[in-house]
């Protein structure tokens, strides 16, 4: 008769506890700028930098697929999925309804331990604004956005803001970088935690839908930019003035 040998208690559930730290290292890599559209992921490099196995990174990578932040390609793995512009002005769009909504229902019963946190995460964004740091910028700006829809205190809502946050992680961070954009929004922040601090729901709605539309309107000049750039001929491009008379 077999006899089976006893299973690990711990190796399970710390495997399991690995993956959400896995993907969050993968989200931020994305949000950092350091993993782009089509990139795949390498398993095997990311699993001896976090010193696990492969094993819990191919777990995250499915659950990341899962919420459209990556695909997968059969005998090839995963790569970071990219976004056609359609579906990210779509998705600006639908986080304007998305915050507006979770700032009217949030300034009636924020509490003040919440007002001090989203305090302190605009003192800590304006530190990232000085230095200048857009990868801090860019974590600290998620939460203050995660921590307004947690305050809404509403389940739906709360359930829905991952999934938009996810894809958007693929590009919403290259309206960053343009010049003043950083403190432009968070002087933004600074006057929807006014709005909140007084429980003007109306004005809390209109200023975080405003401040979601202009970070799309920032993103529609990034892809201005690169436009504009590839058209500009170069040195040896016979449309540039130096060669039209030699």
């Amino acid at each position: 008769m077999l006899r089976r040998s006893p299973a690990s208690p711990a190796r399970t559930p710390r495997t399991a506890s690995f993956v959400p730290v896995i993907q969050r290292e993968i989200e931020r890599m994305i949000g950092a700028g350091e993993l782009t559209g089509g990139t795949r992921i390498n398993e095997s490099s990311l699993a001896l930098k976090l010193g696990i196995s492969r094993g819990p990174v191919r777990e995250a990578c499915r659950a990341l697929e899962q919420i459209g932040l990556l695909r997968s390609e059969l005998n090839r793995g995963f790569f970071v999925r990219e976004v056609s512009t359609k579906e990210a002005l779509d998705l600006y769009d639908i986080r304007a309804g998305l915050f507006g909504t979770a700032g009217r229902l949030a300034a009636s019963i924020i509490p003040t331990t919440q007002l001090r946190a989203l305090e302190e995460l605009i003192r800590q964004m304006e530190a990232a604004i000085d230095v200048p740091d857009i990868a801090a910028f860019y974590t600290l700006n998620n939460e203050f956005h995660r921590q307004v829809v947690v305050a809404s205190d509403n389940a739906k809502l709360i359930e829905l803001y991952p999934l938009l946050e996810a894809e958007l992680h693929l590009f919403r961070r290259r309206g960053l970088v343009l010049p003043g954009s950083m403190r432009t929004s968070n002087d933004e922040h600074k006057a929807i935690l006014d709005a909140l601090s007084q429980s003007d729901g109306t004005a809390a709605a209109r200023l975080l839908e405003r401040h979601i539309l202009a970070g799309k309107a920032r993103f529609l000049r990034t892809l201005e930019d690169e436009t504009a750039t590839d058209a500009r001929p170069g040195p040896l491009d016979p449309r540039n003035s130096r060669f039209k008379d030699r």
